[in-house]
């Protein structure tokens, strides 16, 4: 057992999850085609946001439940324990997105906390609800920004991470307005968003700082763990060691840059943490198994076919 901000969590509830290479994903269920409900006690690293297009389901989330009918809303945090229980025999459909919390509200700008951040604050506020009844979201159209992930996802097609990350967020900053417009105070959360980083949150440190020289020791220190109890723990988090995600999430960013901009691979590397270009060239073959220049060629390609 782990205790997780008073929350005794079952390693044995753990649900599978890779939210490195699957930050974001997506389904709908449909009570005609699908017979997974009930869906039994568990827990993710994801956070999930479920909505219910027609019948109803009670979610059991953080020993609270929850009757979440046609045009209802509902969100999950990380790392908290729910299932999902069928309350009615009638046709009963819902979308749902799970997805990194740290793959979300990540830009530049400090008007806008860090998701985690948002959501650790607002934890526990009245104001701040993890239900939206259908009446107060009647006009957010949450069902079909979900669907479009969905989409998108399913679909494969070029930059879809992009645009499904583009509709999550564009969901989320909804949410939060809603959130404000009802009086949740999350202007405070801002003084926040840098501090208290600990082994939960320090992948959002790296990817704010992957362009610098990070070292594992200096993570460590940050989390204020031995370099040792780190480097076992962010493993047994994250499933891979720090240093191979620090690596993951440099070609990831360099992905972007070879797919949007023009850039150089001088300039890329600079960007990406890397030593200099060969450094880049040697990690980008070593993951993907084809160099940067195979890759933005390789796109090209596909973003001409019909």
């Amino acid at each position: 057992m782990t205790e997780k901000e008073g929350i005794s969590i079952s390693r044995g509830l753990l649900e599978g999850s890779d939210v490195l290479n699957r930050p974001i994903e997506a389904g709908i269920y449909d009570s005609e085609t699908d017979d997974y409900l009930p869906v039994a006690p568990h827990w993710h690293y994801y956070m999930e946001i479920i909505y219910v297009e027609e019948g109803a389901v009670l979610v059991e989330n953080d020993g609270r439940n929850y009757t979440v009918g046609k045009g209802d809303l509902i969100m999950i945090r990380p790392e908290t324990i729910h299932s999902i229980l069928p309350v009615t025999t009638a046709h009963t459909t819902y979308v749902f997105t799970k997805f990194d919390v740290n793959c979300v509200l990540a830009g530049e700008n400090s008007y806008v906390p860090k998701l985690g951040v948002i959501l650790r604050h607002a934890a526990g506020d009245p104001n701040a609800p993890m239900k939206l009844d259908e009446e107060r979201i009647r006009s957010y159209h949450f069902g079909e920004h979900i669907r479009r992930i969905y989409d998108e996802l399913l679909a494969m097609n070029y930059g879809c991470d992009v645009m499904a990350r583009s509709y999550l967020t564009l969901l989320m900053i909804k949410v939060l307005r809603i959130w404000r417009a009802m009086g949740a105070d999350l202007d405070s959360a801002i003084a926040k968003d840098t501090s208290d980083i600990s082994i939960h949150n320090i992948t959002a440190y790296i990817d704010e700082h992957v362009g610098e020289d990070l070292r594992v020791e200096q993570l460590a220190g940050l989390c204020n763990m031995s370099y040792s109890y780190f480097a076992k723990s962010f493993h047994s988090l994250y499933g891979r060691s720090c240093k191979e995600y620090i690596e993951h999430i440099r070609i990831s960013k360099a992905e972007e840059l070879l797919l949007f901009t023009d850039c150089d691979l001088a300039y890329i590397s600079q960007e990406t943490g890397f030593a200099d270009s060969s450094h880049l060239i040697k990690t980008f073959r070593k993951l993907k198994g084809i160099t940067p220049r195979q890759y933005k060629l390789r796109s090209q390609k596909s973003a001409l076919r019909p």
